[in-house]
């Protein structure tokens, strides 16, 4: 197996951790009636509501939805006018990049994908196990030692934050330890969740992520979160489970601003969070999301034009957001003290 592939392989196992990670950590639940989309409103009519909506719109994967929800108009406007600007921390795409990128979504998509990767997959993985499966509980435990002391040395984070954080990570660490990573028909219905999504995503070049307009990220990250979480379910790790165990009970409101506990269930461990939220034209909004995707504004309109020279640094206590909002980054800015 290429290096690249191994990295490829590494890096979607981590994506799946961090995404359970940041879905327990900061959403609550809302069981929508029926099975078919939720209605988007602006705003919340009360924090409760706010968070709900939020949380039901993300379980059904309407990335688009949730952003039109989760912000006022006008910074929603703001939000899809700066999507296609260009970012100047974007790293260059390498001709290895770009050749793995093709290679692996070309596998992916081919035809008879599914067959063709389980036949590769089948005698790797019983070579795998031979060899590592002893191994791969001591390897999540150092992972999740690392993990731990990047929390706790984190600057971004509040100290209510880091705990929380850290209490997630000590869940789904013993669930990774005993999770048979290695087993055949798990990975054959992985790959078929990979293929499948892979076709939806349909996604040929590195350029082509780069470029999509708001819409039309909206509708790949969609088909991205589910296929992820069809794949974490089968290693049984239910989104879904999680976000429907959570309630939200507001712990403060006066003046525009209140303070929600959201108690949610991961993996059978009780855990809990809070967050911030405050009151906009009538209408209840995300504290932290609305400042982070303002400040994001702010700092992608004050970046140096290519070839200019670089301001100098901020200061230390300037926040940073590097990256364009996300699917996940609305849950990240959803929260403020946990």
């Amino acid at each position: 197996m290429r290096r690249s592939s191994v990295f490829y392989a590494v890096g979607a196992f981590v994506a799946l951790l961090v995404l359970a990670t940041v879905a327990a950590l900061f959403f609550t639940a809302h069981k929508p009636a029926g099975t078919g989309p939720v209605p988007v409103v602006v705003g919340g009519d009360t924090p409760e509501a706010s968070v709900q909506q939020s949380v039901a719109l993300i379980k059904t994967g309407d990335f688009a939805g949730f952003w039109k929800h989760a912000l006022p108009p006008a910074d929603y406007d703001t939000l899809r006018t700066d999507w296609t600007r260009p970012r100047p921390d974007d790293h260059p795409i390498t001709p290895e990049d770009r050749e793995d990128f093709i290679k692996n979504m070309q596998m992916l998509t081919e035809p008879d994908a599914e067959t063709k990767l389980y036949a590769l997959a089948r005698p790797k993985l019983a070579q795998l196990k031979a060899q590592y499966s002893d191994q791969v509980p001591v390897m999540i435990g150092i992972a999740q030692a690392i993990a731990a002391t990047g929390v706790a040395q984190s600057k971004e984070l509040t100290n209510p934050q880091k705990q929380q954080a850290t209490e997630v990570i000590n869940v789904l660490a013993p669930w990774a330890q005993q999770v048979p990573w290695f087993d055949q028909a798990r990975a054959k219905q992985t790959i078929s969740v990979a293929v499948a999504t892979a076709r939806k995503l349909d996604i040929k070049t590195p350029e082509q992520l780069r470029t999509m307009d708001f819409d039309t990220a909206m509708q790949k990250y969609s088909a991205g979160f589910l296929g992820i979480k069809q794949a974490l379910a089968i290693y049984g790790l239910s989104i879904d489970d999680v976000l429907d165990s959570v309630k939200v009970t507001t712990l403060e409101n006066r003046n525009g601003h209140a303070h929600v506990r959201l108690d949610y269930v991961l993996l059978g461990k009780p855990l809990s969070t809070e967050s911030d939220l405050v009151q906009q034209d009538g209408r209840w909004y995300s504290a932290d999301m609305l400042q982070n995707v303002r400040e994001s504004h702010d700092r992608l309109l004050a970046a140096p034009a290519s070839g200019s020279s670089a301001p100098e640094p901020a200061p230390a206590t300037t926040s940073a957001l590097q990256v364009k909002p996300a699917p996940v980054a609305p849950a990240q800015a959803s929260t403020n003290k946990h």
